[in-house]
């Protein structure tokens, strides 16, 4: 078993973050969406905590966006440019997850330092981290102070279409979020990949040697 630093502390401390963070925005936007059914907190707590949380995971998204603009770990989320390659490695990875983890098949992906997202995961994460989490914090943002954002919030069709917006990202990341644990829990263990994301080190399993006939 071959260990690999893959996750370096200012990711680990970016991913920590977040991940609580959305846990909470989470729990408090389900309170004030629902008031009449949830009632942890009392409803201006619940706002005034949702609202602290999500000016600090904006803050948090650009240290993330610092971190690798300003490093080579952008490596890491270069996509693959042979489009034949990519949709191959992609069918690879769809046959894994689809049945091959069942029958006890090897990942085809091998993580390493600058390559530590399989190809449907390298995809994934760009549309998230730099489509749909700043789409969420500017709508969040406008219904922040709805008057101070008046005239942003009626050039996007009124404060109905951008909570519109807002409660249908909240629905793909609680479903993201889900499917994240899931596929984290599919290691050589259960729990290798979260102990990756606190250590920093993946354990790559050594590749089965295929016997050669003589």
């Amino acid at each position: 078993m071959e260990k690999l630093y893959i996750h370096p502390l200012p990711v680990r401390l970016w991913h920590w973050t977040n991940a609580f963070g959305f846990m909470l925005l989470i729990a408090t936007g389900l309170q004030i969406r629902y008031l009449d059914l949830i009632q942890l907190l009392p409803f201006r707590t619940a706002v005034v905590i949702h609202n602290w949380i999500g000016f600090v995971l904006i803050a948090n998204f650009f240290v993330w966006l610092g971190f690798y603009l300003f490093t080579d770990k952008i490596k890491v989320y270069h996509p693959e440019l042979s489009p034949k390659k990519y949709f191959q490695a992609s069918f690879r990875q769809m046959q894994f997850y689809g049945y091959g983890i069942f029958r006890g098949e090897p990942n085809p992906h091998h993580p390493s330092a600058y390559h530590k997202f399989n190809a449907l995961q390298s995809m994934l994460y760009q549309i998230i981290m730099m489509l749909l989490v700043p789409i969420m914090f500017v709508t969040g943002l406008l219904l922040w102070d709805v008057t101070r954002f008046s005239t942003m919030v009626e050039m996007l069709g009124g404060v109905r279409v951008v909570d519109t917006v807002h409660v249908l990202l909240f629905i793909v990341f609680c479903g993201f979020i889900i499917v994240h644990v899931y596929l984290a829990s599919l290691g050589h263990t259960a729990s290798a990949h979260f102990k990756a994301m606190i250590t920093g080190f993946e354990e790559i399993e050594d590749e089965p040697k295929q016997e050669t006939g003589h």
